[in-house]
């Protein structure tokens, strides 16, 4: 997935400008990670979905994004790899003739 590619080349010339990759290391990553997604639930809180600021989602979400190609990149993952096993994974834990419609965790199907 060249896109993933060249965001990933963009956030790590962001960041090697910066001198910043001392401080990204995978357990801060990860913990950014965990941070901005909370920051992404902050747009929603005490809202409907319909009352969250588009802008606001969008800036988070690309925060979320940003940590989570970083953190690829670390372990050097193949994003789009990665995402195709967890969906295939996925569909064995939960079939369609079991999980369609359901929101009932795969153990409990």
């Amino acid at each position: 997935m060249k896109e993933i590619e060249e965001i990933t080349a963009k956030l790590i010339a962001f960041r090697d400008e910066r001198d910043w990759s001392q401080f990204h290391n995978p357990k801060d990553l990860a913990v950014a990670l965990n941070i901005e997604a909370g920051e992404l639930l902050e747009a929603y809180l005490w809202k409907t979905s319909e009352e969250a600021k588009p802008e606001k989602v969008k800036e988070e979400l690309a925060d979320v994004f940003a940590y989570a190609f970083l953190l690829a990149e670390k372990y050097g993952f193949d994003v789009k790899q990665i995402v195709l096993d967890k969906i295939q994974k996925n569909a064995t834990k939960y079939p369609v003739d079991k999980a369609k419609g359901t929101a009932t965790k795969y153990n409990e199907l």
